[in-house]
Parts: C-alpha cells; sequence; structure tokens
C-alpha cells in the first residue's frame, strides 16, 4: 500500500537532540530511582557525570545516599568527582557517613580525600556518623585517622555569634545515641570536657535534651556516664543554665543526685534570668527534687517560691519549703549606673540577676558576659562591690602564681594591675579593672581620630616597665594590649606565655622584633592582620614616615640601644623638637676646624637625600638669606653643614619677607625636607667623635 502524504511528512521529521541540561536532568533522576541501565545510556549518549540537580547534588552523591555500592563504583569509573560539593559544601563523602555505608567509605577514602573534610557547617564525615548513630562507619573512620576531637570549624560570621566549635561526642549525646558515646569515650579517647564556641561541654549537649520523652532514658544514661568519666560539671548552657539546673528541668532525681554527690557543682548556682535549680524544682512542683535540694543548702531567699508553690496549688511544698526558712521578701534595686560605655547593657544585666556571691565579687562565667578568649580561659565581667571588674578564673595554685605576678606590676604605669581576688571552693578570682576594648578592636573599631604617636608611646613604655620587671612578654599581640575608657594602655599576658629574661638576649630580641611588627600594625592603623603588614604599608606622605621606618628597622634589627635608648628616637620627639635638634647642631660644629668632617667621617650608610637643597629652597628665600641686611653676602654650598647653617640662621635672624613666603618655620622645612631630621640624627649617632651631638633630652617617654 502507498504510504500517504501526511505519514511520508511525519517520518521525514528529524528529532530534536537531547540537550546537556535535558540529559543531565535525567542522569540525576536515573540515579535517584537506583536504574543502573539508565543510567548507561545515558551515559554514553554524553550525559555529565558531574552534573548537578538542585541544591547542587551530583549524581555520585545521590548514588551514595540511595546506598547503591554498584552504581557508585560505576560513576567513579566514569569519573565522577568525589570531592564535588553541594551548596552547603557537602561531598559524597560525608553523605556516605550518613548513610553509615563503610563500603562506599572506604571506595571514596581510596580516592585519596581528606579524611577531617568538611562541609560549610563545619560538618566531618566522622561527625555525621556521630550525629546519625552509625557506629561501624565512625570505628572505620577513626582507624583511617579521623581526629576524634575536632571541633566545628564555622565561618568568622558565625564565629562571632558563638556558632560552631561541637564536636562529635557532643553530637553523640545531643542525639542520645548511647553506645557511641561509650565507644567514642572508651575506645577513642574523646576528651568529655571540651566546650564548644558557646561553652557548652558534652554532659550540657546530652542534657539539653533530655527533657523529651523519646529522649529521656538516653539522656539519664549518658549523664551517668560523662560523669563517671570525669565530666566538668560547672559548664552551662548559651543561657547560663549548669547541668544541675538541666537535670532538674527534666526531672530526674537520680542525675540531680549524682550531680550533687560531686560535690564540685554549686547548689545554688542560677541562669541568666536568676533562676536556681530549687526555683526550677518548685516551678515543676517535684518535691523530692527540692527537698533534695533544700538538704544541700539550697537557697530559700532567691524568688519568690511560696507565692510559686501556692500558685500551683502545692501545699506540701509551700510546706516544705518553710521548714526552710522561706518567706517572702521583696527585693529593691537601687539605682546604679556603669561607668563603661561598652559593656553597659551586660553590667546592668548583671547588677540585676541574682548571682551567688563570692565574698565581694558578683560574676558569671557564661559566654555573653565573657569579655575575651584566652589559652587559658576566659575573663568575665564582674561586680566588686560596685567597681566594675574584669575577672580571670583559675585553680587556686595557678592563681597564686598569677596573683603575685600582677602584684609586681602595682607600680607599673604601663602594665594591667590586679585590683582584688577572691577564693572559693578550689578557685582564684583575680580582679582586674575593667576596660573598655583591646587593641586590635580599637584599632579597627574606633570611630574615632585615634593618636598612633601616643598609642605606640604607651606601647614602647608597657613593654619597658615589663623588661624591667625581668620578663619578657613573647607573645606582643594587639589582644594583649587593654584600653580604659579614657584611652591608656595596659599591657597584659592572659595566655601566661611570658618568660625569665635572666640574661637571655634572645628572649629581649624576640620582643624587639615582635614590638617592630606592633608598631607597623599601629601605624597602618590596623588595617592588616598582624603578621601580613610591612614597611609598605606606612603612608609615605606621613609627616613621621622617615623616623617611623627608621624605629621599626631599628627594632627588628636588635638596635644596640634597646628599648631604653629608642624610647629617645625622634620619632617619638615633636616637631618643634625636630626643628629645635637641627638648628642646634650648626651651633655645636661652627667653630670646629673640619665642621665637614663631622659628617664625612661618619660610619653612616645613607647619603645625604637633598644634594641640591639649594634648588628646592623657594628662590626668594635664599635670595634673601644670601644677600642679609648690613651684613656681607653669604654663599651656601648644597652640602649638608650648610644646610643646618641656613636652617640656624633663618630662624635666629628672621626677616618679615620670609616670613611671609613660607609662615612657620619648622613646618615649611620638615615638610621640605622630610628625611632631614633622620639622617643628621643618625650620622652623628653612628659617629664615635660626635654622638653625643645627637643626645637631647626629650619628655616624651
Amino acid at each position: 500500500m502507498e504510504p500517504t502524504a501526511h505519514s511520508q511528512k511525519k517520518a521525514s521529521t528529524p528529532s530534536i537532540p537531547e540537550t546537556a541540561e535535558d540529559l543531565a536532568l535525567k542522569l540525576n533522576i536515573a540515579v535517584r530511582n537506583s536504574n543502573i541501565k539508565d543510567v548507561l545510556e545515558l551515559l554514553e549518549k554524553g550525559a555529565d557525570v558531574n552534573s548537578k540537580a538542585g541544591c547542587g547534588w551530583t549524581p555520585l552523591q545521590s548514588a551514595v545516599q540511595a546506598n547503591e555500592e554498584d552504581l557508585v563504583r560505576l560513576l567513579l569509573d566514569r569519573g565522577a568527582c568525589p570531592r564535588a560539593r553541594k551548596d552547603n559544601g557537602g561531598t559524597a563523602f560525608t553523605e556516605a557517613a550518613i548513610a553509615g555505608n563503610v563500603t562506599i567509605l572506604e571506595l571514596l577514602l581510596d580516592c585519596g580525600l581528606n579524611i577531617n573534610d568538611h562541609d560549610d557547617n563545619g560538618f566531618t564525615a566522622f561527625m555525621e556518623a556521630a550525629w546519625y548513630g552509625n557506629e561501624e562507619a565512625l570505628k572505620f573512620l577513626y582507624s583511617k585517622g579521623a581526629n576524634v576531637n575536632l571541633r566545628r570549624e564555622v565561618s568568622e560570621e558565625k564565629a562571632k555569634l558563638h556558632k560552631g566549635g561541637v564536636t562529635a561526642l557532643m553530637d553523640a549525646c545531643r542525639r542520645g545515641h548511647v553506645s557511641v558515646v561509650k565507644t567514642l569515650v572508651q575506645e577513642m579517647g574523646a576528651d568529655v570536657n571540651i566546650c564548644d564556641n558557646k561553652d557548652r561541654n558534652a554532659l550540657i549537649h546530652a542534657l539539653k535534651e533530655g527533657c523529651a520523652r523519646e529522649r529521656y532514658q538516653s539522656a539519664v544514661s549518658i549523664g551517668h556516664f560523662l560523669l563517671d568519666h570525669g565530666v566538668d560539671v560547672n559548664s552551662k548552657d548559651e543561657c547560663g543554665k549548669s547541668a544541675l539546673i538541666l537535670a532538674v528541668e527534666m526531672e530526674s532525681s537520680d542525675l540531680v543526685e549524682a550531680l550533687l554527690e560531686k560535690g564540685e557543682i554549686d547548689v545554688n548556682d542560677a541562669d541568666e534570668e536568676g533562676n536556681t535549680a530549687l526555683v526550677v524544682a518548685v516551678e515543676k512542683n517535684n518535691y523530692h527534687i527540692a527537698e533534695v535540694l533544700c538538704k544541700k543548702g539550697a537557697r530559700t531567699d532567691v524568688g519568690n517560691l511560696i507565692a510559686v508553690a501556692n500558685r500551683n496549688r502545692a501545699y506540701n511544698m509551700a510546706r516544705l519549703l518553710r521548714q526552710y526558712d522561706a518567706r517572702f521578701v521583696p527585693e529593691t534595686l537601687k539605682d546604679w549606673e556603669p561607668n563603661s560605655k561598652r559593656w553597659r547593657d551586660q553590667l546592668e544585666c548583671l547588677y540585676k540577676m541574682y548571682r551567688p556571691m563570692i565574698c565581694k565579687l558578683k560574676t558569671f562565667q557564661f559566654f555573653r558576659l565573657r569579655i575575651q578568649n584566652t589559652s587559658q580561659g576566659g575573663i568575665y565581667l564582674g561586680l566588686h562591690g560596685e567597681t566594675e571588674v574584669a575577672v580571670r578564673i583559675s585553680r587556686s595554685t595557678e592563681g597564686e602564681k598569677e596573683k603575685r605576678f600582677f602584684e609586681q606590676c602595682g607600680t607599673c604605669e604601663h602594665l594591667l594591675k590586679l585590683f582584688q581576688f577572691e577564693k572559693a571552693r578550689g578557685y582564684m578570682y583575680l580582679c582586674f579593672p575593667l576596660w573598655e576594648k583591646n587593641l586590635e578592636e580599637h584599632l579597627q573599631e574606633s570611630e574615632d581620630q585615634i593618636d598612633y604617636k601616643d598609642a605606640v608611646k604607651m606601647i614602647f613604655q608597657a613593654v619597658r616597665e615589663l623588661h624591667s620587671l625581668g620578663y619578657a612578654h613573647q607573645d606582643l599581640h594587639p589582644r594583649n594590649f587593654c584600653i580604659d575608657l579614657g584611652g591608656k594602655i595596659y599591657l597584659a599576658d592572659f595566655d601566661n606565655k611570658r618568660k625569665l629574661i635572666e640574661g637571655k638576649k634572645e628572649l629581649v630580641n624576640s620582643d624587639l622584633e615582635a614590638l617592630g611588627r606592633l608598631v607597623l600594625y599601629v601605624l597602618t592603623g590596623g588595617r592588616k592582620p598582624l603578621q601580613q603588614v610591612s614597611t609598605e604599608d606606612l603612608a609615605a606622605d606621613s609627616a613621621d614616615y622617615n623616623e617611623a621606618l627608621d624605629l621599626v628597622s631599628s627594632l627588628v634589627s636588635h638596635d644596640e640601644r634597646g628599648l631604653e635608648g629608642l624610647s629617645r628616637h625622634p620619632y617619638f620627639w615633636t616637631k618643634q623638637t625636630r626643628f629645635k635638634f637641627l638648628k642646634s647642631i650648626w651651633n655645636k660644629i661652627k667653630d670646629l676646624q673640619n665642621r665637614r668632617a663631622v659628617f664625612q667621617a661618619s660610619n653612616a650608610t645613607a647619603s645625604f637625600p637633598y644634594p641640591r637643597w639649594t634648588k628646592e629652597i623657594d628662590r626668594d628665600v635664599l635670595k634673601i638669606m644670601k644677600n642679609p641686611r648690613k651684613v656681607k653676602p653669604l654663599k651656601y654650598s648644597n652640602d649638608v653643614t650648610d644646610l643646618l647653617r641656613f636652617i640656624r640662621n633663618l630662624d635666629e635672624h628672621p626677616d618679615s619677607r620670609i616670613s611671609e613666603i613660607i609662615g612657620d618655620h619648622a613646618e615649611y622645612f620638615l615638610e621640605l625636607f622630610p628625611a632631614l631630621t633622620i639622617y643628621v640624627y643618625n650620622t652623628l649617632r653612628q659617629n664615635p667623635e660626635y654622638s653625643h651631638f645627637a643626645d637631647i633630652q626629650e619628655p616624651s617617654l
């Protein structure tokens, strides 16, 4: 039969080729459906094995999520990239840990992956395995070198919000995986006392979820296990709740009693709202726990406990509380205004909240009241009486050593001083006058004009004072310089890196080099990190540029003058002092038989920077100076001695015609010859016969 015209037209219509996007979409669908046949066909048609679907998922990642080992092998053989990342930074490797498939983990690890690689939220494969309770995957990753105690890395923005820092153990605790927790601690040596960026340890993570019915029993089991393995019971959650308060919220009598048996916990500790464990027990109407707490000395004058019990119609609870002297006593606070501008809100909050007093000190070891992190722990806000203080908390033995050091600083003007100290329960509370910012924050955040020279002076003085006590600092970082409300700078050493000098010149030299970098950091306004700043970052048009450059060079080269001599460096001189210095030199050398020998015989390597200085002087000024009134004409050559003579003559014999042209003499010459002061100073200083000419008395430091 003959074909119709319609059928002929249909047969001749060419098929539309599939685009790369079409093939990629179909490939990802085939993978998600675990259809190996379709996957092979699409790859043969040219589908991109590394194409991405929604949220950045690649075919390999989808195959791993589906737990399809054969499909994973196929895609790897066809060139799938195991390092490809989803939009959240996750890889096929982290997906394999979530799935818990050891075979796939091994396949991917054989591709040369970094076992501790993490996604954008800081999750490693090891952490994912812990979070999802995949114990076999966890053991495999540990055997291959996964870092058990790695803390979650997050972006700088998230870190500022105190996010991140969580470990695999904390994840397992939070999710209630009892067996995984035991494996991590007993077999892998996980540290039970590492804290995240909100200062929460594994115990807090376990108890945070304990109020949920499905997590209660696992939280109790994990809590007891951690207590048996030396966990710190004084850690708090992001709301300032201690482990004891969280255990009361869970209404776990066993955990409450176990925590109190440790003898290390303060039964009267309170959260940021001032609620103690007893307050929580009364609110929850848990008579047994309330009784246990009262017997352990819980205060009954915190919170309106009787009113709470009456509101709950808990008459037995009210009777119990009255047996332990609970009374209604309204609390009234007198008006109080903190001096600090930066810490005003936190200090007002601390003033109003209930905190158990440590003699005269009121403080709260809570991240929102933490003003600085150190390797030895945090520094926290406190009130000693009504004086605003910064509080360093340490064990009594270490605290005694620190106290002795800070007491030596009592007579020093720019070393941080000890204000008061208190002792309680084996801890030392060192109290310092509260500072507003550290130097790093001051430079980067200040909206006001900063006097850099004044800052460098105070920094110099601080380091000199520390050296005079016999210590080298060894960590001259901007964060170790505190600035009070009046702008005064103090040097601190909260990381305990200082060392006794005891004749070890290399320690002093190390401080000098660090001071050189610090000076550059200050003079460049902290625009670059300390270790990246260089002399190239100095503003060449600055009035102090040449002096600053020489000062930094002298520090870095361990100049024999040391800090004492360098404290009289021309950088610290005022403009008027520099000008007077230049004028004075001619008076000192004018009667010498060979004046030019003062500079020619020098050991200085620098050449005179203005060999044609007469061409740079204003032509009319030079003409007037060469032809003074009632005096025979003068000649000036282009050497340094005649320039000094010219400066001296012009200033000592003022002429109104010249003043109208150049204005202030000091301003004029220092701007016209900015490198002259440091050249003359160094040339004289390096000439043994005339070095005393460079000595001037400048009360700058």
